[in-house]
């Protein structure tokens, strides 16, 4: 079982986010962010958004801090990447 969290480094909603994820499976994932804490709406496709606040107590919690490439080459290599869909061009008439 590892989970994984990259540096608070993602500006948004006035302050700066870490993406957590699981090379394991979504179960694992939602597993430990509940325990840290983190509401279901905070996952995004295959990872949770977690705030800055947050992240010292994932990693005391186990989580693996790693940088952003290599979390999302573990979350790849474990065939857990869900991409988000392209966007369909619009036509204006």
């Amino acid at each position: 079982m590892t989970v994984y969290i990259d540096p608070p480094e993602w500006p948004g909603h006035g302050t700066l986010w870490s993406h957590l994820v699981s090379d394991v499976s979504y179960e694992e994932l939602h597993a430990f962010a509940a325990v840290l804490g983190c509401p279901r709406r905070a996952f995004d496709r295959d990872h949770y958004d977690v705030p800055a606040h947050r992240h010292g107590r994932a990693v005391g919690l186990g989580a693996v801090e790693v940088g952003g490439k290599e979390l999302l080459r573990r979350l790849t290599e474990a065939g857990l990447r869900r991409r988000r869909p392209p966007r369909r061009a619009v036509t204006v008439r």
